[in-house]
Order: structure tokens, then C-alpha cells, then sequence
């Protein structure tokens, strides 16, 4: 796999880019983070993740999991599942050997509550360290949660609010402020732990008092946003996003109200669970332990009266690759770095993308920072995907935006950030099969979408060098009108096409458009 290429960069980019400063994916202080294997051997699964991490917002170069279920049975017996020690040594040599296979560095693997507690821990570790040379580090419950949180703060650097993780056999919570770790707490709530305590009754006031524990241990603070972290609590989300009709079901930064949790967990215990799996897509196991989670995260939300729920995808593993950033990194806005990363390994004129980023900002200069990175990250997008076939290239552009694994972007983001990456490959969006989930903007967001998309296209028309504007744009939204101002050395650029793209463009924000070169006019638009 070839590394990113170089792009030119200026001395004042640390200035230009203000908290962003000059790219860091290569970086010798990052160059160790291309690839980081990590090994999670929990309560219910086995899973080895591969980072691609140097970008900041990290892309799973590899991904497997085996649910094995180590824990299971642990309540009674106070052993390892034996059905589980063995799919999971067999898990853990297939994964050693893939990374092997990789030729990347050394693997990090950790264990959680499952080989912590029980009696035979030590001995499959060192059953795992005599099979395959990798050593199993066993990880308390506080160490646990401040990782989730340190997988929390990779997607949402700065984040404030609880981060509550549950596994197979715990539930660990930690409080995030500033985009710090503060307070954490560990209990034995994992829906493992749970089934194992036959009656309802028990078990509910089981969950009532524990939950009511943690809340004294972290300070009885209420009305805080509730970072989800577990596979149990991403499968209630799918089944909320089925409940809903929702349209994209990327879970990462899936919101929800705690009205909405409620609502959905009235309807899990009321539905067909076979049912809902086959329709949501979720595995046999996690589903088995669907209906423990549900009691769980309804009595988190009734006792700490979060403000909104988000589901985060990063967890413990993100939080071991969060761990191995130098502070510089972490500081980095994740969507930002990745887009650059992006545009440096895949763009035909790396670098362009920021030039194209000061071409269209003219149109949008009472827009929010929140918006400027996602025309920001688009500009650095535009050409990233130019291998598609040019008849579908729109929709490959759409796809990667909405679905791709990128940190900082709320769903409604996606869409807009999708829609103006559409319209930088096609003039119109009527009739596409993405149709239902352009309704998660509103219609004038769908609009200025529109309006950089095509800006984009304009600009994607007038290369010069990847670091030299092309000229400007200059739109007066209370006259009405749009002018180009292009550099004499650009003039012969600005030919049949790009000049329908700037009528395209004019046409968008229903402006009067004209273009002027080296002060003369040359043409206006009808």
C-alpha cells in the first residue's frame, strides 16, 4: 500500500488553518501510528482491530470479531466458559497470525472483566502466551472506563458529558470534561452478569440499586450528554432507528432523545426479538442480550436525566490507539486530518483542496465554524474519488460521505457534506436513490449544499497550480448578483463548460451572474 503523497505546503499554513496547523499524517511523530493492532478479549467477544491511525480520524485497515462468550455462565461456576477458552484461543491464534501476516508492529491485547475475575484467568492467559507468543494484559474496571472515554474523546476531541460502556459482564461509566477523563466507576451490569439472576424481580432491583451506586460515585451530576458504548447498546439503537423509518443507519454519532430510548424500549419488550434481528440485522447472540440492556439503560437514563444520547462506535480499542497519540494529534480535528489524508494519498493536484476552500468561501461568509469545516472537508474531498466510472461518480461520492468512517460529523453533517459532493459531479439531484436521506436537512441547508457543490464544480475547472487561486469569486446577496474576477493566466481555462458550470452556479443562488478578467467585462448572463 503507497503512503499519501507530499502536498505543497506554505509556511503560514499553522496560521491559515488556525487549530488545525500543517498535517500531521507525516509526521515522524505519527509514522508509528500507520498501523496499530489491537486485541480486545471481552466478556462475550474476541474482536482484532487494525488501525490506519496517522490520519487522526482512523480507518480499519482490519476488522474481525468472534462472539465467544468467555463469560458466560462465570455467575455460577466462577470459571471461563471451557466453549468459550477454546473459540477464543482459536480466535486469538487466527488474529496473531494475520498480524503476522500484516507485517506491522507489535500487537497490544487486553482482557477485561471476564478473564479478570474469574478463577482460571491466569491460566488462559498463560495458555494464550504458550499458543501464540502474545501476552494478555488483564485490565481493571477503572483502566476500562478510562479508555471508552479516551475511544470517546478520538471521535469528539473537547467532549464534555458520561461515557457508559457496557460489555458482557460490566458496565463502566466515566465523566468527560473539557476532553479530559474525570470521574469513573465500575459495576456488574454486563447482560452476562445479568442472566444469570432468574428472577425478574431480583434482577430489576439488582439494577435499580446498582445504578443508584454509581450515581452517588459520580456525583449525583445530572442533565449531561450520554456517550453509548457497547455492541448491546448499539444494537438498541439499530432497533430505534428501524422503530423510527430513520434513513441512515451509520450508528456512529446516532442521536437520540431520552423520550425516543424509552419509546424504543417499550417497543423491544414488545416485539417479536427474532423479528426485530432478522429486520435490523443484528446476530443471534447480541440479540440474546438485548433484553437485559434494555432494564440497564432504562434506569441510567431515569436516574442521571441525560440532556441527549449519542451513540459513539469508539470504545476501549479506539481509546488504546487514543493512548498511543502524541498530544498534538489528539488536539486535531479528526475530520479535518482524515480529509487531508484523503487528499494527499487519493487527490489527482494534492493541496488544491485548500485553494478551492478560500474560491468558494465568498459565498458563505456569515456561515458558522461548525459549517466552514464541512465545507472545509468537502473542498479537501472534491476530487478524491475521480477513479469511479463517471456516470456513478456522484453517487460514490454521496455514499463515502454519509457512510465512511469519519469522527467529528453529526448524521445531518453527512447529508449536507454528501449533497454538496454530489453536485461537485452532477448539476442535478432529482430522481436519486438517496432521495430519503436528503430529509435530514432542511430544505435551505439542502440549498447551500447545492450552491458549494456547484462552486466546486466551478472551481474544479480552473486549475492553475494547487497553491495559485485561479480568481474570485465576489456575490453580493443583497444586490443579487455573482461576479467572477479570473487571473489573465486562467482566462483560457474558462471555456464552454466551465462557463455553463457558472451559470449553474448563479442559476443555484439565484443570482445575475458575470465574469471579468483583468478588470474588463467580458460577458453577462442573461
Amino acid at each position: 500500500m503507497t503512503g499519501p503523497r507530499a502536498s505543497s505546503q506554505k509556511p503560514d499554513d499553522i496560521a491559515e488553518w488556525g487549530p488545525f496547523g500543517r498535517p500531521l499524517f507525516d509526521d515522524p511523530k505519527t509514522k508509528r501510528l500507520l498501523r496499530v493492532g489491537v486485541i480486545d478479549v471481552g466478556s462475550n467477544s474476541v474482536r482484532l482491530v487494525v488501525f490506519d491511525g496517522a490520519a487522526r480520524s482512523p480507518a480499519y485497515f482490519y476488522n474481525e470479531k468472534i462472539m465467544a462468550g468467555l463469560g458466560a455462565g462465570m455467575a455460577e461456576t466462577g470459571r471461563l466458559n471451557p466453549q468459550g477458552r477454546v473459540r477464543a484461543l482459536s480466535a486469538i491464534r487466527r488474529f496473531v497470525a494475520l498480524a503476522n501476516g500484516l507485517d506491522m508492529g507489535p500487537l497490544t491485547a487486553v482482557a477485561t472483566a471476564a478473564v479478570r475475575e474469574a478463577e482460571d484467568g491466569p491460566e488462559f492467559r498463560a495458555e494464550v502466551l504458550r499458543e501464540t507468543g502474545l501476552r494478555l494484559w488483564v485490565i481493571d474496571g477503572q483502566e476500562e472506563a478510562r479508555l471508552s472515554a479516551q475511544g470517546v474523546l478520538l471521535g469528539w476531541p473537547g467532549s464534555y458529558g458520561l461515557v457508559c460502556d457496557i460489555g458482557g459482564s460490566s458496565l463502566e461509566m466515566a465523566d468527560l470534561s473539557e476532553g479530559r477523563v474525570g470521574r469513573r466507576v465500575t459495576s456488574a451490569l454486563g447482560p452476562l452478569k445479568l442472566r444469570e439472576i432468574s428472577s425478574k424481580k431480583q434482577r430489576r432491583a439488582y439494577i435499580k440499586d446498582t445504578v443508584a451506586e454509581s450515581f452517588e460515585k459520580m456525583g449525583e451530576e445530572t442533565g449531561k450528554r450520554l456517550f453509548l458504548v457497547g455492541g448491546s447498546w448499539r444494537a438498541i439503537a439499530r432497533i430505534d432507528m428501524e422503530r423510527r423509518g430513520y434513513p441512515l443507519t451509520v450508528l456512529h454519532e446516532y442521536r437520540m432523545t431520552p423520550g425516543r430510548v424509552i419509546k424504543t424500549l417499550k417497543y423491544i419488550e414488545q416485539s417479536d426479538l427474532q423479528d426485530l434481528r432478522s429486520r435490523c440485522g443484528i446476530s443471534d447472540s447480541r440479540m440474546s442480550l438485548v433484553p437485559y440492556a434494555v432494564h440497564v439503560l432504562r434506569e441510567v437514563v431515569a436516574k442521571f436525566k441525560p440532556k441527549d444520547i449519542a451513540i459513539s462506535s469508539y470504545g476501549i480499542r479506539e481509546g488504546m490507539l487514543y493512548e498511543q497519540m502524541p498530544q498534538e494529534l489528539r488536539e486535531r480535528d479528526p475530520l479535518i486530518e482524515a480529509c487531508r489524508f484523503a487528499e494527499a494519498k487519493d487527490a489527482r493536484l494534492p493541496g488544491f483542496g485548500r485553494t478551492l476552500y478560500h474560491f468558494v468561501m465568498p459565498l458563505f461568509g456569515r456561515t458558522t465554524f461548525q459549517r466552514k469545516r464541512i465545507i472545509r472537508a468537502a473542498c479537501l474531498l472534491h476530487d478524491v474519488s475521480w477513479r469511479a466510472h463517471p456516470d456513478y461518480r456522484h453517487e460514490v461520492v454521496f455514499d463515502n460521505a454519509t457512510r465512511a468512517n469519519l469522527g467529528g460529523l453529526k448524521h445531518s453533517e453527512r447529508v449536507y457534506l454528501g449533497i454538496a459532493l454530489l453536485h461537485r459531479y452532477s448539476n442535478k439531484r432529482e430522481g436519486s436513490r438517496f432521495a430519503p436521506l436528503f430529509s435530514l436537512l432542511d430544505p435551505r441547508e439542502q440549498q447551500q449544499a447545492e450552491v458549494l457543490g456547484k462552486a466546486m464544480r466551478l472551481g474544479a475547472m480552473l486549475w492553475l497550480k494547487a497553491d495559485e487561486q485561479p480568481g474570485k469569486l465576489k456575490y453580493s446577496p443583497k444586490a443579487n448578483t455573482l461576479e467572477l474576477v479570473l487571473k489573465e493566466a486562467a482566462a483560457p481555462l474558462f471555456g464552454e463548460v466551465a462557463e455553463q458550470r457558472f451559470k449553474a452556479l448563479a442559476n443555484a443562488l439565484g443570482a445575475e451572474g458575470s465574469v471579468r478578467i483583468k478588470g474588463a467585462r467580458r460577458k453577462k448572463d442573461d
